[in-house]
């Protein structure tokens, strides 16, 4: 079929490709104000490491230019990351909150709970559904152009949202703290020890200078604030509930609504059947 005959054939069709449009307009518009919205904790973060008095500038040299010019997190702030959805994190939330029992009830609310309690498949959230929350729930993003990263965490509630944040936040820099303060720890003692059997002057030198460091490494993770990620921007949650965002999405389906139907319209002219005029040609005369 030509393109011509097939938008001729849609226009033919336009007040069924109006009706397509309103319906589907209507039933996703139903969906997305039928959707459970949540409340969006976010807080800033930058690596510490940028900071010219930052734990790892005390504790080690200072970058290369290929450093400088890499955006991918490393050092602490990289550990940092990591425990933000680590097993640990999961098992810190399953202790000091109601979140399994939250979750629990959510499970029990859904249309599939009669399925599930009928095939006898378990029904009370674990830590591996913890873990699943929290890659599906927490987001951590980079800033375009800059060293600084935001974590946003959904929640239905609102007081929930801001709490786990918090502990999520505050456990992940306790966590590369006491990692650093247990190697450094392990340092001394390792050191220390060596001290005691070598007998070598200039030896004994070098293992003065590296307990030193080892030292001033575990005075400084014990004394600074932030050994991993400086907060730019406390947690903090909006008033009204942000997820997922209704007006970009009824926008979204108002354009996307007309195309759907257009198109839809258009696989019916392509599949119904066709008529093709074959023009007229004059009859020969008989011979005489």
């Amino acid at each position: 079929m030509r393109l011509e005959d097939l938008l001729a054939g849609v226009w033919a069709r336009r007040v069924r490709v109006a009706l397509a449009a309103l319906l589907l307009f209507a039933a996703g518009a139903a969906v997305v104000l039928a959707w459970p919205r949540s409340f969006v904790a976010e807080a800033v973060v930058a690596p510490a490491e940028t900071t010219g008095i930052a734990t790892s500038t005390l504790l080690s040299p200072a970058p290369t230019i290929g450093g400088l010019l890499d955006q991918r997190p490393t050092g602490n702030f990289a550990v940092y990351l990591g425990a933000l959805r680590s097993a640990e994190a999961a098992a810190m939330l399953a202790a000091e909150t109601d979140i399994l029992q939250r979750l629990t009830g959510q499970r029990a609310a859904r249309p599939g709970a009669a399925i599930r309690a009928w095939l006898g498949l378990r029904s009370e959230a674990d830590l591996d559904d913890l873990r699943a929350w929290l890659e599906r729930r927490l987001s951590v993003t980079q800033t375009l152009g800059g060293v600084t990263w935001t974590l946003a965490l959904a929640h239905p509630d609102r007081e929930a949202a801001l709490d786990l944040l918090r502990r999520l936040h505050g456990f992940a820099e306790s966590k590369v703290r006491a990692d650093l303060e247990q190697l450094a720890r392990r340092r001394v003692a390792a050191l220390e020890a060596r001290l005691n059997r070598e007998s070598d002057l200039y030896i004994r030198q070098s293992l003065y200078e590296l307990l030193a460091q080892s030292q001033r490494a575990g005075v400084v993770a014990a004394a600074d604030e932030a050994v991993a990620a400086r907060l730019v921007s406390a947690p903090s949650v909006g008033i009204r509930p942000s997820l997922p965002n209704r007006p970009l999405l009824l926008l979204l389906l108002l354009v996307a609504a007309p195309m759907a139907a257009v198109a839809l319209v258009g696989a019916g002219v392509l599949a119904g059947p066709t008529r093709r005029r074959l023009p007229l040609r004059a009859m020969p005369e008989p011979a005489e």
